[in-house]
């Protein structure tokens, strides 16, 4: 055998990683290729979910059953005592009389799957977007799952239990608990930072009962934000915001934070709370609220917190990709507004029924929020804070999401 000369196997080596990484990066072009960018909506009553267009029209491009086991779990339920009591006390209180199956949702980064959180049965899973089947299922601890957040890089997803006071984080391909860690008093939105490093969690307390006067807010348990290291799930801080909120004056103002966004830098996080039609900035470098903003009220919408939807007054916040604007869903005084993050003032007030969540647009154009009054999506310009389109949804749409899908994808036909 001839022996091979250094340059030889300097030339040979090149060759390899030629045929080993032109195709890979091709692979990598041609999966992106293959993928289309939808906004996935929730529909919490029906047990459904929407797949429609991230931009332009939102059109409809298909839907999918998130509760094809739902025979199962029943008899599940229907055979513990415990589990039964669960299940019917979430549908006479958060429920508003009807069962919630689909709370939050966010696809697998190769558009095959999409994994759900189920409150009414108490799990999460994943089901395969071509054939409507269950790839995998992980059941909370206790007896409802809340909000969920996904990792930046797409393979970690973290979810609320929020009869638990926790918050599992899952390998989104497998279902495998990667970690948990305790939180307040019912955990619910989930944030993890956009280097993937940290995990924010808002626990918000008892929101199903009617001690809901200023005088009786000790009654709605411990709310505090739970900040922890997304690698090792051990808490780095804690931020309650009660103190911040007596700090300027607020005392009886609820401090039970709600959907929360930041701003691009992350040096500022923009809050919404029980009770209140309007928001807070927070600044994170000197620990306090820098800012208020109270927001119009509707004359229609009564003053009485009892008959706030699950104290939630203004439920849904979301800011533009620049980060100039902010857009706010103002759930129980039936509009939503697209706010000046300079100025805070807001724009028109867009007319909309119990608008119940906001997210933007795939092309950043636009905010996106769920009437899950009106069984429907709305776009709103960021620009001139202008409506330019409504589509139908199934029943009660709460949460939307950007993910992929197939670029071929259709409806599974089961």
């Amino acid at each position: 055998m001839p022996v091979l000369k250094p340059r030889h196997l300097c030339a040979m080596a090149a060759a390899v990683v030629l045929t080993v990484t032109v195709p890979a990066t091709a692979a990598s072009a041609a999966d992106a290729a293959a993928l289309r960018e939808v906004l996935f909506v929730g529909n919490n009553w029906d047990g459904t979910a929407d797949v429609i267009k991230s931009s332009g029209d939102l059109a409809k491009i298909g839907r999918i059953n998130v509760i094809p086991d739902k025979a199962a779990r029943m008899a599940e339920i229907n055979a513990d005592p415990i589990k039964w009591i669960y299940f019917m006390a979430i549908r006479n209180s958060v429920g508003e009389g009807h069962d919630q199956f689909a709370d939050d949702m966010y696809s697998t980064p190769d558009g095959k799957s999409v994994v759900v959180s189920r409150p009414s049965f108490a799990d999460v899973v994943s089901i395969d977007l071509a054939t409507g089947k269950i790839n995998w299922r992980f059941k909370v601890s206790g007896y409802r799952a809340d909000h969920m957040a996904v990792s930046p890089d797409g393979t970690r997803v973290a979810v609320s239990a929020s009869t638990a006071n926790t918050v599992h984080v899952l390998n989104i391909n497998t279902g495998q608990q990667l970690g948990s860690f305790g939180t307040g008093d019912k955990p619910h939105e989930n944030i993890f930072t956009k280097d993937g490093k940290y995990i924010w969690n808002m626990a918000i307390g008892d929101v199903n009962t009617d001690s809901d006067a200023p005088w009786q807010d000790f009654t709605k348990g411990d709310r505090h934000i739970t900040v922890v290291d997304a690698t090792t799930y051990k808490q780095v801080k804690v931020i309650d915001m009660r103190d911040k909120l007596n700090a300027i004056g607020l005392t009886d103002y609820s401090d039970a934070v709600r959907p929360a966004v930041f701003s691009p830098d992350e040096s500022k996080l923009y809050f919404q709370v029980s009770f209140f039609n309007g928001f807070f900035e927070y600044d994170l470098a000197t620990d306090k609220i820098t800012r208020t903003k109270t927001l119009p009220k509707n004359p229609a919408t009564s003053d009485d917190r009892t008959t706030m939807v699950n104290d939630s007054r203004h439920h849904g916040i979301s800011m533009s990709p620049d980060g100039s604007k902010l857009c706010v869903a103002g759930t129980m005084d039936d509009y939503a507004t697209v706010v000046n993050r300079t100025t805070l003032q807001e724009g028109p007030l867009v007319p909309a029924s119990k608008p119940y969540w906001a997210t933007v647009s795939g092309d950043g154009k636009s905010c996106v929020i769920s009437e899950s009054g009106a069984d429907q999506v709305t776009a709103i310009d960021f620009a001139t804070g202008q409506k330019t389109v409504s589509v139908p949804v199934g029943d009660h749409p709460q949460r939307v999401r950007l993910g992929h899908v197939a670029a071929d994808w259709t409806s599974p036909s089961s």
